[in-house]
């Protein structure tokens, strides 16, 4: 454990941990015992109370709905937050980018991996075009997000 000689207390609760683990941090979490807090969906849940949290992260953030995102902000009235995505929706990117929201960049991929490059520009063909062109050409994949049904 990288935190094992830090005087906190982490836990995650994802489907990376057993049923027995995830009741255990559960209890943890009501109890005041824990100090940092890794999961997904399941810590909005009803069942998860939260009692002296430091911090709750909180990782594919993509895939909450608006309702979830309403928990989400509920829970930052009581605890610090802080969501994660690889890919961020429409709103989150544009929430982002006018300051409404804060956000952070991890710019180092992870081993054996290509680093990926996020653009946000102006509609043009042609630097889609070329955009495409250089990744497929050093081996990447491409995700491209288009906002507009009727265009596509």
């Amino acid at each position: 454990d990288r935190f094992a000689e830090w005087p906190i207390k982490i836990a995650e609760i994802s489907r990376f941990r057993t049923a027995k683990e995830q009741a255990e941090s559960i209890k943890d979490l009501a109890n005041g015992k824990i100090d940092i807090i890794i999961g997904t969906h399941r810590l909005i849940q009803k069942d998860v109370k939260f009692k002296n949290l430091g911090l709750a992260i909180l990782d594919e953030e993509h895939r909450f709905g608006v309702r979830q995102k309403e928990q989400m902000k509920a829970l930052r009235a009581e605890v610090d937050v802080l969501t994660l995505t690889a890919t961020p929706i429409p709103r989150t990117l544009s929430m982002a980018m006018e300051g409404l929201r804060e956000f952070s960049v991890i710019s180092t991929p992870p081993q054996k991996r290509l680093a990926i490059k996020t653009f946000h520009t102006d509609y043009s063909e042609g630097i889609i075009r070329e955009a495409v062109t250089r990744e497929f050409k050093r081996g990447g994949q491409v995700y491209f997000l288009h906002n507009e049904v009727d265009t596509i």
